[in-house]
């Protein structure tokens, strides 16, 4: 298929995991320009020809979104480029695994920089744009982690709950514009940030064995996330704003299962 011909895209978070693997697909579908944002510039060099091959211009951003003029800079310089933007992809995260009572206000403002207050400007900025061009999707990287809590995670949980609350008001706001946003919200996944968290030698067990706390028993993979952000940027999904679509082979609908003792 060859959803998005011509469309130019923008992914931030874009130089490993859902964000590569999301910037990949939108070229194998047409995409004319995918804007690849990533404060890792090693990570962006490696992206930029899985993009190309496909005949997508890859444009290289390297900045820190944890800065909220960085965020401001990055749109403008796409569009400085076209100032047509059909879809952004707001995936960028930092975390930090820390007990809520020992959690320094540093920590908190940097988790929230960059996984709230970045997404907050890159959609205003886009919005803006799209705006005048005729509309746009605007599509955030939530988590199941905005459903509940996970020990340690207090800033990373509040900040995806903010995100589903951002994306329905940029979606009542913006829909007389022609603006659609959304969420997709991953459960546990096979990434490089899955990785740096518990380490390589446990993500390979639960590679090679499965995965039991979640009923399909398994990770995601980085194409289960992008499917969802293809969907969802598609004209398949033009009647869809302001949804949270968990993608988590069912881990959020279980409750619990009776003991067998």
């Amino acid at each position: 298929m060859r959803r998005f011909e011509g469309k130019n895209v923008f992914v931030t978070g874009a130089g490993s995991g859902f964000g590569r693997r999301t910037a990949q697909r939108f070229a194998e579908e047409g995409a004319r320009r995918v804007y690849l944002v990533d404060y890792n510039q090693e990570r962006l060099d490696d992206t930029a020809p899985a993009i190309e091959e496909y005949g997508a211009a890859a444009h290289k951003i390297c900045l820190d979104l944890g800065d909220m003029d960085s965020c401001v800079e990055a749109v403008g310089r796409a569009l400085a480029v076209d100032p047509k933007l059909d879809v952004l992809v707001s995936n960028a995260a930092a975390w930090v695994d820390v007990p809520f009572i020992d959690l320094e206000t540093a920590d908190w403002r940097r988790v929230l920089s960059v996984n709230l207050d970045a997404y907050f400007v890159l959609a205003r900025e886009a919005a803006r744009a799209m705006k005048e061009t005729g509309g746009g999707v605007i599509l955030f990287t939530a988590s199941i982690a905005a459903l509940g809590h996970g020990q340690g995670f207090t800033a990373y949980c509040a900040a995806k709950a903010g995100l589903v609350s951002l994306a329905r008001a940029i979606a009542v706001e913006c829909a007389p514009y022609g603006i659609r946003a959304n969420c997709v919200s991953p459960g546990p996944a096979d990434t490089q940030q899955s990785v740096d968290l518990v380490g390589e030698e446990l993500m390979d067990k639960w590679r090679r064995h499965g995965f039991p706390v979640v009923p399909a028993n398994r990770l995601a993979d980085d194409i289960d996330i992008a499917e969802a952000f293809l969907y969802l940027a598609s004209d398949a999904a033009k009647y869809v704003s302001g949804v949270n679509l968990v993608v988590d082979g069912a881990l959020t609908a279980r409750t619990y299962d009776v003991p067998e003792d």
